[in-house]
This record gives C-alpha cells, sequence and structure tokens, in this order.
C-alpha cells in the first residue's frame, strides 16, 4: 500500500489539459455545528461569542489530515466547552459569497440533546430559533435547516434524539406531546398526537402515580 510519502514523491496527477490540482483555486472548507435542546419551554441553538464579539454557531477550519467529524467535535470543545456530542452532517453551504473572508465551504453539522449536557460559559448562550438574531457566514440560514431537519424528525416519531430526560418507569403520552410541542413551537390536538405516536411506544402495564386525575399509564419507545 502506498504512503503518503510515496505518494509525494510521485508523479502528480494532471487531468487531459496538462494541469495538477494544484493548479485550480480551492475554497477552504469550514465545519460549523448547530447544537439544538429545548430549554425553558423553547427549541434553542447554542452560540459563541467570537474574540470581535460578534455571535455564531461553533465553527473552524478543517485542519490538514482531520476528518470533518474531528474538527466539528474540536470546534465544540475549544469554542464552547461542550464534550461528549456525535454531530451529523447536516449539509454542504456552498454560496461562493457567504463568507466575507474568501471563498469558504461549510459542511454544516447537526446534534440535539438535553439542555443539562450543554454547559454555559460567559461566551456561550442557547438563544430561541425563531428568535435568532441575523448571523454572519450564513449561520442564520443553517439554523434554520437545522432546525427544520429536528422538526421533521419529532413530527414522525416520539423522541428520535432523545430530549426527554431518561426515566426507569416509562414516559406518558403527556410527556411526549409537551416536549414536541416545545420542538414544533405549536399546540398539538391531544388525541391526534396519541394515535401518531403510539406505533412507536410500547405498553409497559405500569402507570404514573402522584398527579391529579386519573393516572398515567407509561411507555417505552421502541428501539431503546
Amino acid at each position: 500500500m502506498a504512503t503518503p510519502q510515496d505518494l509525494d514523491r510521485a508523479d502528480p496527477y494532471r487531468d487531459e489539459s496538462g494541469r495538477t490540482l494544484a493548479d485550480y483555486p480551492r475554497p477552504s472548507v469550514a465545519v460549523d455545528t448547530a447544537v439544538l435542546t429545548v430549554a425553558a419551554g423553547r427549541l434553542r441553538v447554542l452560540l459563541v461569542r467570537g474574540s470581535d464579539n460578534s455571535q455564531g454557531l461553533p465553527g473552524t477550519f478543517l485542519h490538514p489530515g482531520e476528518r470533518l467529524a474531528e474538527a466539528s467535535l474540536r470546534a465544540l470543545r475549544d469554542k464552547a466547552q461542550v464534550v461528549g456530542l456525535a454531530p451529523r452532517q447536516l449539509m454542504v453551504f456552498d454560496d461562493p459569497g457567504r463568507d466575507s473572508r474568501g471563498w469558504v465551504l461549510s459542511v454544516a453539522h447537526l446534534d440535539a440533546v438535553r439542555a443539562d449536557l450543554i454547559p454555559l460559559t460567559d461566551h456561550s448562550t442557547l438563544v430561541p430559533v425563531d428568535e435568532c438574531p441575523e448571523l454572519r457566514y450564513d449561520h442564520t440560514a443553517i439554523i434554520t435547516h437545522a432546525s427544520a431537519t429536528l422538526r421533521d424528525a419529532y413530527r414522525r416519531l416520539p423522541d428520535p434524539w432523545h430530549l426527554l430526560e431518561p426515566g426507569d418507569g416509562g414516559v406518558t403520552i403527556r410527556d411526549l406531546r409537551l416536549l414536541h410541542e416545545q420542538v414544533l413551537g405549536e399546540r398539538l390536538v391531544a388525541d391526534t398526537f396519541r394515535r401518531a405516536m403510539l406505533p412507536g411506544l410500547r405498553r409497559t402495564g405500569r402507570v404514573r402515580r402522584g398527579t391529579r386525575g386519573k393516572p398515567a399509564e407509561l411507555y417505552r419507545i421502541t428501539g431503546r
């Protein structure tokens, strides 16, 4: 198997015009990550404040020999002091004019976690996604797309991103409905919601007591 040193010594690839890859202009590659959560009854996104006092998503430029996922985790760690996440690639934002610093592609990532897993610092904050200020580098568009992706998942499944606090006994339909209302930013009809979610739940045979009214049946989310 060829080593990187072997490749460096080999004749460079040339296309039909005789040019090498280095002869073509190339964009820089950035990685920006939208970390979403539910806090204070709203769907929110993690923003960090830079050295110029501007807000934006935790992001960085891709380093030589680095994978995109590694760059995302590095930016979360270094700029937001957040560790232990597993962001997923969302999409590439490639408008040539998206970054005033030059030609920069952004490979946007998304993660959604419980708010207690996001330690806030003097340089980070959680902002409602529907009240986000206009941000540089089309970060506002990234947040809009990330929020839509998350909300689409919650319209179809009970808790695909594990935003509910885990409990030994299970969850109630009401627990799930309140979470969905916060994620979606809208009120939901209880009976319609119950029918939509039941295929993704299994009964535990137990109920939650200690609240007013009839004890609430507890469910496990299928696949957990």
